[in-house]
């Protein structure tokens, strides 16, 4: 069963339609199977998940007590799941502690460095989570940049979706030897695992692999992941339309191509909120997410979104800007429009709503992005909003 089968659409494309652009409307694009995206949409709901530890998306502090506060909270107030970034903290070890504490939560990487990592140590600590969380474990991984992985992590970079379709290839040629006891004999251009003797083998593990979902911005890794993976996790700075009219439309593409059916693909998606219990704090979450999408908007690496808005402009001038250190006067450009094109903005009450009717036949998982500390009680309404709403 896959770790989220949210569809009954099997091999189905999702195509744009006229709710999620900003162009004329056009007739409603069907389906293989006749149906439009908001028909589809009655078809599942929408898995809403939790941050855990992260540095740059409010929860913060990554000590075990305030971890294990941070996995109460997830589980009282209702999250399917938690994931666990690696920005300034180990990505796995939140997850231990997640695992131990929950019977029910999804726990997984969003995500893990691959890259700084060679395919057996990756392997090794999800085979643990999988089998430590009892199944509930999705290993998230990322290529990261070039100048991170040679310069921070001194590891070595070439072309980085074929190298991530090679790494997917070892992990599996690697579990796969454990599972069966088959000779491990995995031959690459980036990899090479041709060594596992009996001590150094793991028991079969009796929950089996984990998922493998891949991080992707661009359509080359986009690929990989729907060639090669088991989902998707879609990058913060995205848009409905973006989602509609290029990320989902190209994975649709490539699963057919290979023969592999959406039922058993997962898109996930942490999407920016803004909102707050009372104005104070709803000013300073509008505030601290013109912010986040200024700063990604300044990347190169994700103007193909803004490109598709109309907004190269933009771009330019925020990357100018970013060369300068000027991070006020870029906020300070992120306009209503553009704030409310990537980010759900509003009271409480409206949030959930409007999540489920952006998104709902595009992803399958939703995580509540809040670059600022946003208190329990209105985690709580949002999540029963998008919960209740099937």
């Amino acid at each position: 069963m896959p770790f989220l089968a949210n569809y009954e659409t099997q091999g189905c494309a999702v195509e744009r339609d006229e709710s999620v652009s900003s162009e004329k409307p056009t007739e409603p694009t069907r389906d293989c199977r006749g149906a439009t995206r908001q028909e589809r949409a009655g078809q599942g709901r929408i898995r809403i998940d939790a941050n855990v530890g992260g540095g740059i998306d409010g929860t913060r502090g990554g000590d075990l007590v305030s971890l294990a506060k941070q996995i109460d909270t997830a589980q009282a107030i209702g999250f399917d799941g938690v994931w666990s970034t690696e920005v300034n903290r180990d990505p796995f070890l939140p997850l231990v502690l997640a695992a131990s504490m929950s019977r029910s939560l999804l726990v997984g990487t969003a995500v893990a460095v691959a890259f700084a990592r060679n395919p057996m140590s990756m392997a090794t600590a999800a085979n643990d989570l999988s089998s430590f969380s009892r199944g509930r474990f999705v290993l998230g991984l990322g290529s990261q940049v070039q100048a991170h992985i040679t310069r921070r992590f001194g590891m070595p970079w070439s072309a980085p979706a074929e190298r991530m379709t090679e790494y997917l290839q070892a992990l599996r040629a690697i579990w796969h030897s454990w599972q069966t006891g088959e000779r491990l004999d995995f031959r690459g251009r980036h990899y090479q695992h041709t060594l596992m003797t009996p001590m150094f083998r793991p028991e079969p593990n009796p929950y089996g692999p984990p998922p493998v979902v891949v991080a992707a911005v661009g359509p080359k890794m986009t690929t990989v992941a729907a060639r090669s993976a088991d989902g998707l996790l879609v990058h913060g700075f995205t848009t409905a339309r973006y989602l509609a009219d290029v990320t989902v439309p190209l994975i649709d593409d490539e699963l057919r191509t290979s023969g592999r059916s959406r039922h058993n693909f997962t898109i996930s998606y942490p999407g920016l909120v803004a909102t707050g219990a009372d104005d104070r704090q709803y000013q300073t979450a509008v505030k601290a997410v013109r912010h986040q999408i200024a700063f990604y908007g300044a990347t190169p690496s994700y103007r193909a979104v803004l490109d598709l808005h109309g907004w190269a402009d933009l771009h330019n001038e925020l990357h100018r800007l970013s060369r300068l250190g000027d991070w006020a006067t870029m906020t300070n450009l992120i306009d209503d429009d553009v704030l409310t094109t990537f980010a759900v903005v509003g009271e409480p009450k409206d949030v959930g709503p409007e999540i489920v009717r952006r998104y709902r036949g595009l992803v399958d998982r939703f995580t509540l992005y809040t670059p600022y500390i946003l208190d329990e009680s209105t985690k709580a309404v949002v999540v029963e909003d998008v919960k209740s709403s099937v």
